[in-house]
């Protein structure tokens, strides 16, 4: 996958400065955000067995139950996250492990995984190098 001229015009819409890329409330801090939030709701899918906004399975018992708001402490200082969540609590997040506060080096690799354009296999030997996952490719796809 590889980030599109046209796709980065409009992601840099609005910046000017510095600070609105770079700053508390700018654009890499709000990537780093949605795209956790993303991968959080991936894995709830493959644990679940079945993609958001579609009926469960009628012997599924397990549904999605709303998230939870997390503050992470990173590089760029806190980042809010909402970790979705499970009606049963057998969820265990792998990206952000309950108890888990810090994202130490995190930021910039997972803005990596997107903006260098790797494929499903290098996305999950980069996920298992950096963050010791196994995961399948329908977690990532």
């Amino acid at each position: 996958m590889t980030i599109s001229e046209e796709l980065l015009d409009e992601l840099l819409k609005g910046c000017e400065r510095p600070e609105d890329l770079l700053g508390d409330a700018g654009l890499m801090k709000e990537l780093k955000i949605k795209l956790m939030e993303r991968m959080l709701g991936a894995e709830l899918t493959s644990h679940l067995g079945y993609e958001d906004g579609k009926d469960a399975p009628p012997d599924q018992t397990n549904r999605r139950n709303g998230s939870s708001a997390k503050r992470l402490k990173g590089q760029d200082g806190e980042l809010p996250i909402a970790v979705p969540r499970d009606r049963d609590g057998s969820f265990e997040p792998e990206l952000v492990k309950k108890g888990q506060t810090r994202i130490d080096g995190m930021d910039d690799k997972i803005i990596g995984l997107y903006a260098a354009g790797l494929t499903v296999r290098d996305i999950r030997a980069h996920l298992e190098d950096v963050y010791g996952l196994q995961v399948s490719p329908d977690l990532i796809s």
